[in-house]
């Protein structure tokens, strides 16, 4: 269900439920309940991306060969960053970095080596400003085109693939996704990564998670993430996948 269909829904509900109340006298806290209902739909439309309530993104690849594709987001961050390319290229792995445009500006061979070491950047805001999903949608576009423009100065291309800041979507962002001729993703295994410690716990999660066509949320800013991404490579290979690039994997040109 979508919001669309979920809006028309919930008229025709309504107008259901003035017609029973003439005739039944429904009562005053069954009016609560569903405001309670309605205010939650909406809340869970906007945080699980997978839903594709306000917006239809890119979760997973429709196939059933065990393959999984890698993404991180929030970077660069310096020697984190560097850290999990040394890393992917120990493993021959390729994979897509979301990035956040004004941290690319700090970090502008980081960037280049990123993309000269066969990996794809995506496009995820210039800010990440915490009130990001209250943005206008001309204030969300603005921001997601500065960091395009920041991608097109230091390796020559644009991205196409957008992951929204935090995962949250409404009908502003949608606006502006469509507007910028963006393609929105999402992720089908969330990690965690910046709020589990535990290192042997999250890599059991993932690997746990695993299924054919997945996409895989991680973040080059976690030390978690830094420290068990070698056993996670591995892991992953042991039950029998293999690691595509996400623009392969769902066959799209992650670039304008």
């Amino acid at each position: 269900m979508n919001n669309r269909i979920f809006n028309i829904f919930s008229i025709v509900l309504i107008v259901a439920l003035i017609w029973a109340d003439r005739h039944f006298q429904i009562a005053a806290p069954v009016y609560g309940w569903l405001l309670l209902i309605y205010m939650s739909v909406l809340f869970c439309g906007s945080y699980f991306i997978q839903w594709g309530f306000f917006l239809k993104s890119i979760c997973s690849a429709n196939t059933t060969e065990k393959i999984v594709a890698l993404s991180f987001d929030d970077g660069p961050d310096g020697a984190k960053t560097a850290r999990i390319l040394d890393i992917l290229k120990e493993n021959n792995v390729e994979a897509a970095f979301f990035c956040i445009g004004k941290k690319m500006t700090d970090h502008v061979d980081l960037v280049k080596r990123i993309s000269q070491e066969g990996h794809i950047i995506g496009n995820h805001g210039y800010s990440h400003h915490p009130l990001f999903d209250l943005f206008s949608t001309g204030k969300m576009l603005q921001d997601m085109r500065r960091m395009s423009s920041i991608s097109k100065n230091i390796i020559g291309r644009s991205p196409r693939f957008f992951r929204p800041p935090y995962g949250v979507t409404n009908p502003n962002l949608k606006k502006a996704v469509l507007l910028g001729g963006f393609i929105s993703i999402g992720w089908s295994i969330r990690s965690y990564d910046t709020v589990i410690r535990n290192e042997g716990h999250l890599l059991n999660k993932i690997l746990k998670a695993l299924k054919p066509g997945a996409i895989l949320l991680l973040h080059d800013t976690s030390d978690a993430t830094v420290q068990i991404l070698p056993q996670l490579l591995q892991g992953i290979r042991d039950k029998g996948y293999n690691m595509r690039r996400l623009d392969k994997m769902i066959n799209l040109n992650p670039y304008e």
